[in-house]
């Protein structure tokens, strides 16, 4: 699979979510290289990157391999998201673009019509877009980068079950969009912060303490630089 240099990273960080590279398993440079069709550079670049985004962790003996974390750290993620979102989506009210609202308000019309028609898979990939769109709107690349990262790693630790009512959740995407075409950042934090709790209820934990390496997910692919719908 010969992919860009640059999307090296992406392609790793993927894989991993999609649970190809167990965790704690070893991440071999020359292995990755051969695997993505790329020379070793970009795969160490991207390894340092991992890290630092706490994908990857380095064992003395081992070198680089798949972080393991904890099922407290995985809690953590879920209660940093409920604080973050709201404070995504009231920045979006301030500094969103035209160019951001047409997005957003396709989106939730896709959204909404998907879900009359029942289309689950649909709806995954369209609340992930969403959710990239509405964090590129806060026009903070600190704070952008904080809820990408945040979405990757939840949906490598959680499994997510669809909304049990696919219609009510989409019309929470559109009051969210509403709040944020007024600019209203007070209204955008309050309708976010409600659907994000609402949201985390459906996850759950991929691991346990003591779980089987049977037990997690694998052997699944990702395409590049495309966002998880996992939401």
């Amino acid at each position: 699979m010969r992919i860009p240099a640059h999307s090296v990273c992406t392609a790793i960080r993927d894989d991993i979510v999609a649970g190809v590279h167990e965790r704690g398993g070893r991440l071999t440079e020359e292995v990755l290289a051969r695997r993505y069709g790329v020379s070793r550079v970009p795969v160490r670049e991207a390894l340092r990157t991992l890290e630092a985004e706490g994908f990857v962790v380095t064992r003395r003996h081992a070198g680089a391999c798949v972080a393991e974390p904890t099922e407290q750290e995985a809690a953590d993620l879920l209660e940093m998201r409920v604080l973050l979102e709201p404070l995504g989506a009231s920045r979006a009210a301030q500094r969103r673009t035209e160019a951001h609202l047409k997005v957003l308000r396709g989106l939730v019309r896709l959204g909404q019509e998907r879900a009359r028609q029942g289309n689950s898979d649909d709806l995954r990939s369209l609340s992930g877009w969403f959710h990239e769109t509405l964090a590129q709107a806060t026009g903070s690349p600190a704070l952008t980068s904080a809820l990408t990262q945040l979405r990757h790693k939840i949906a490598w630790m959680y499994a997510v079950e669809g909304p049990a009512d696919p219609v009510e959740y989409w019309a929470e995407h559109g009051a969210i969009v509403d709040a944020v075409a007024r600019g209203d950042g007070d209204r955008a934090r309050s309708v976010t912060a409600l659907h994000t709790e609402r949201a985390s209820a459906g996850h759950r934990l991929r691991f346990a303490h003591g779980a089987g390496r049977a037990d997690r997910v694998r052997n699944s692919q990702h395409a590049v630089n495309m966002p998880s719908g996992r939401h």
